[in-house]
């Protein structure tokens, strides 16, 4: 039974892809604009930020519009194709789910923050003008 279930939503998911890249593309906000000094302090503070995701989770797409508006070059790993991403954030951060965005701080110290409303929370907390 387990795995008849698992092969419905892998059918869904692969149905229903088209259509959640589209609305991805579509629903893009505006990006913020920063003067060229603060976009390379935000620059050089995503360089310690990944987010690990995959393309058609809902909660993944509302991450990444936050990540678009606020102008982040947040680097991304795809936790579905990259099985050496997905070993990474189960290693790290204790269980496979996405999205997940780990934060390295200037100490080396890692943070692994779950949850898309969480996630989002913390990028406009720190990120927004």
């Amino acid at each position: 039974m387990k795995v008849v279930i698992r092969l419905f939503f892998i059918v869904l998911r692969r149905l229903l892809m088209p259509f959640m890249l589209l609305y991805a593309a579509l629903s893009k906000p505006k990006a913020i604009t920063r003067d060229p000094a603060r976009q390379a302090e935000v620059d050089q503070a995503c360089g310690q930020l990944t987010l690990f995701q995959f393309n058609t989770c809902p909660f993944c797409i509302k991450v990444k519009k936050e990540v678009h508006r606020l102008a982040l070059p947040i680097t991304l790993a795809n936790v579905q194709r990259d099985q050496e991403a997905r070993q990474t954030l189960i290693a790290g951060g204790g269980k496979g789910q996405v999205p997940c965005l780990r934060i390295t701080g200037d100490d080396g110290q890692v943070q692994w923050l779950y949850e898309s409303g969480d996630i989002n929370a913390y990028l406009q907390a720190r990120f927004a003008p």
